[in-house]
């Protein structure tokens, strides 16, 4: 039956996996629409149990993730290719940084660039544990430890694990762009059964709501710029318009394919987001900024361990629970959609050099905004005007932070337009990202993918989001985090199969290597006492030496990668190696004249 209609509806995709997923993400906005109230209680009474009893697991996880990349990264599988061996990576360094950029967490660092810092500058997190007060300068120390702790490494290990995975299995082993494909190791040929399609419907269905939580919290930021600088109302009216819009056209990037649409916007994207990063810098309090970054680095790198494994035991204050949990659960469950994506990108690249650049620079360049925009913020509270502490930690204004803070600078107006303009094509380039990987998870392959499965997914991921907005009971921001703190959860344990399947993967393609030999050595007795031993019939001294002696000559290491068949026998090297034999230099008798051939013989030349 479904493969009929798929047939007639003229789709290239995999049936159950296609249809399986659609239905799902049909019955949860029927279901939302018209059992509105119970299913909110359902879904709050839930997440509430999640975030009292399992939290605890998404912290140590994460950390855990985290560990086993670097582990990845500087073992002896660091230098494995992702892909042929002899294969050069298909972009160039800044093309492959301005996409990671924009399709994992350029829309992430405009949203709470200045929201997080603000937020915990005015509640510290753990006022309650170590007594900080808020507003003072012990609480803007620890609000950029925890603004750093939740989008730079953490936050980047979440998309490089599926990732790693993604980009071995697809372009090492050749297995379709699929979730399931991970799991080869440990499935075998069932990753193209039942389970393996349970797998991918999973995936793609918490890929839809992943990215429609980021699509949601964008027209919430949407609706704020436009009514700062506009005067449009926020209401749900304004921001069901503005996901149509941003639906709308990431439907056109979707049709234009990667490298015309995303690619492009992705690059427009990026320049005008460090633009804004400079102006911001350069019109405030540059050397306060400055400064203040590069101190608030070393202090999080000094606290990180510490952060990496706080569950906010003693204090219980249900802080991380909204906070680092939701956030861990929310970018995690879009892991799949950024990790094929980064992976389609990062062909012909070592992991060593995929895992420090996945990290790193995403990481280092979060570090500068935060840095600038978190600090810029916290100025603008102890040493300026004030009032963002007032709006975003008070009236709850999270949305519209940025344009509060805009304020406090030259052309408000002006750079106003340029941030929402930021800050639309930012969740465009990640929805028409989404719906391209989507499909392709979906059909399990990129050779061809008809134009309307593509656009669906775009569909899918823009009605999803109205009906949490709209139609799930609370509403709001709130609304967003209840769900996805439930969706995150399967994506945290498949996150252990995919280290341990990765893993396994490379001891099989790569070999075991053997134990270190070494040399053997006679045993060493005093001198006094191997001549005890002489004088004692009842001692066996052959065996044993005063002075170390080694029983055998050290191994001689070989490429393993060479073919040795061709070296044979025994005897001088020209013998093993077939090569010409050298002449041997005779030295001339005392008195003896060189002979014509030179004192090399003969053969001499």
């Amino acid at each position: 039956m479904l493969t009929r209609l798929h047939d007639l509806l003229r789709l290239r995709t995999s049936p159950s996996i296609f249809f399986g997923s659609a239905a799902v993400i049909i019955a949860f906005v029927l279901v939302t629409v018209i059992f509105t109230d119970p299913l909110d209680a359902a879904v709050t009474t839930a997440s509430d149990w999640l975030y009292t009893n399992l939290g605890w697991f998404y912290i140590f996880g994460l950390t855990l993730f985290l560990v086993f990349l670097i582990y990845a990264a500087l073992g002896r599988f660091g230098r494995v290719k992702l892909g042929p061996d002899d294969e050069p990576p298909e972009h160039s360094g800044p093309a492959w940084f301005a996409m990671l950029f924009a399709a994992g967490i350029g829309s992430i660092l405009l949203f709470w660039g200045v929201a997080e810092p603000v937020s915990h500058f005015g509640d510290p997190p753990r006022g309650a544990f170590l007594g900080i007060e808020p507003g003072t300068t012990g609480a803007a120390v620890d609000a950029m430890n925890f603004t750093f702790y939740h989008f730079t490494l953490h936050t980047w290990a979440i998309f490089t694990l599926p990732a790693l995975c993604f980009a071995y299995f697809i372009h090492k082993r050749n297995l379709p762009p699929r979730v399931s494909s991970i799991f080869q190791p440990i499935l075998g040929e069932r990753i193209h059964g039942p389970i393996g399609r349970f797998i991918d419907i999973v995936a793609i269905v918490g890929t839809v709501f992943g990215v429609a939580v980021s699509l949601g919290l964008g027209a919430l930021q949407i609706n704020s710029g436009i009514n700062s600088v506009f005067g449009i109302p926020e209401n749900a009216v304004w921001q069901l318009v503005i996901i149509g819009v941003v639906g709308g056209v990431a439907m056109i990037s979707v049709a234009l394919g990667l490298d015309r649409g995303i690619k492009r916007l992705s690059n427009f994207n990026i320049w005008m987001a460090v633009g804004l990063l400079i102006f911001v810098l350069v019109t405030g309090s540059t050397l306060f900024v400055l400064k203040g970054t590069i101190e608030a680095l070393g202090t999080y790198m000094v606290n990180l361990p510490e952060l990496a494994l706080w569950n906010d035991t003693f204090a219980d204050t249900g802080w991380q629970n909204t906070w680092t949990v939701f956030y861990w659960a929310w970018t995690i469950s879009w892991s799949p959609f950024v990790g094929i994506f980064i992976a389609r990108i990062s062909k012909g690249r070592t992991i060593r050099q995929f895992v420090s650049g996945v990290l790193l620079i995403p990481s280092g360049f979060s570090v500068l905004w935060f840095g600038i925009f978190g600090l810029s913020a916290i100025d603008i509270e102890l040493n300026g005007e004030g009032g963002l502490v007032e709006s975003v930690v008070d009236e709850g204004d999270i949305p519209g932070a940025l344009f509060a803070f805009l304020e406090h600078y030259p052309g408000t107006l002006f750079i106003s337009v340029i941030a929402i303009i930021l800050v639309v094509v930012f969740f465009i380039t990640s929805v028409d990202s989404a719906a391209l990987v989507t499909d392709t998870m979906a059909n399990g392959h990129e050779d061809f993918n008809p134009l309307g499965q593509r656009i669906f997914w775009a569909i899918a991921i823009a009605v999803v989001t109205a009906t949490l907005l709209v139609f799930s009971g609370t509403g709001g921001l709130e609304a967003l985090e209840k769900i996805v703190v439930l969706v995150g959860l399967p994506f945290f344990v498949m996150g252990y199969f995919q280290m341990y399947a990765v893993y396994r993967a490379l001891r099989e393609d790569a070999g075991e290597l053997p134990v270190t030999r070494t040399r053997s050595w006679k045993k060493v007795l005093p001198p006094e006492e191997y001549e005890r031993r002489q004088d004692e019939d009842e001692h066996d001294t052959s065996e044993v030496v005063v002075q170390p002696e080694a029983l055998d000559d050290p191994p001689v290491m070989r490429d393993p990668y060479v073919d040795q068949t061709r070296v044979t026998g025994r005897g001088t090297l020209p013998a093993r190696t077939g090569s010409v034999r050298r002449p041997v230099r005779r030295p001339n008798p005392p008195g003896q004249r060189p002979q014509s051939g030179g004192q090399f013989g003969e053969n001499s030349d």
